[in-house]
């Protein structure tokens, strides 16, 4: 069993710790509007996690892979949706009254919607819980506890690229390096995406 933990543990990390579209938005909230402020957003990203867990677990990503054409609507649906968060971070305003503007930073609902529709998100669960399943005696309980570590992980990666972004926000506070900032990060979530597209 321990064996299998590691094996799972290391597997998720990879997998949901690498620079991706939802990592990505994460890592460029922090940096728009910090750490504290971007937490609507993770909490948007970790509940459509969920979601993309429960729904592999009962099949929905076995529906996916075999009929290309609702594939092809999740993905389209999917990389519009961060195209679109890619343009309110790149065009949100810098400077507000002293402050940065909280105006157009991704909230809960997109973090939700983001991960709702991240095909990626569902393919990684369908190679979890295909290949790293917690071997239990109940099906269950096997299936409970590998997604409960799942989003443990998740949790921890999704932290630490919030936090990464609220990091180097302070080194960008005059106006044009953070515009610049914000471009660049807009740029990488629509790089990310075609990548995942193309791939």
């Amino acid at each position: 069993m321990t064996e299998a933990f590691l094996s799972l543990l290391v597997t998720t990390t990879l997998l949901l710790g690498s620079p991706g579209p939802a990592t990505l938005t994460l890592a460029a909230t922090g940096a728009t509007v910090g750490f504290k402020r971007g937490c609507p957003f993770l909490l948007g990203i970790l509940s459509g996690l969920a979601v993309a867990i429960t729904a592999t677990a009962i099949g929905l990503a076995s529906l996916l892979t075999q009929m290309a054409q609702l594939r092809t609507v999740a993905q389209s649906g999917g990389a519009l949706y961060i195209v679109y968060l890619a343009f309110r971070i790149a065009t949100s305003p810098v400077i507000v009254n002293g402050e940065n503007s909280i105006l157009n930073a991704p909230r809960f609902r997109d973090g939700f919607i983001l991960n709702l529709l991240n095909v990626k998100a569902y393919a990684v669960f369908l190679a979890v819980f295909s290949g790293f399943l917690l071997p239990f005696d109940s099906v269950a309980a096997g299936y409970t506890v590998t997604a409960a570590i799942c989003i443990v992980v998740a949790t921890l990666v999704d932290l630490i690229w919030l936090w990464l972004g609220g990091a180097i926000r302070s080194l960008f506070m005059a106006p044009r390096a953070a515009r610049a900032l914000r471009v660049v990060f807009a740029l990488l979530m629509v790089l990310s995406v075609a990548i995942v597209l193309l791939g």
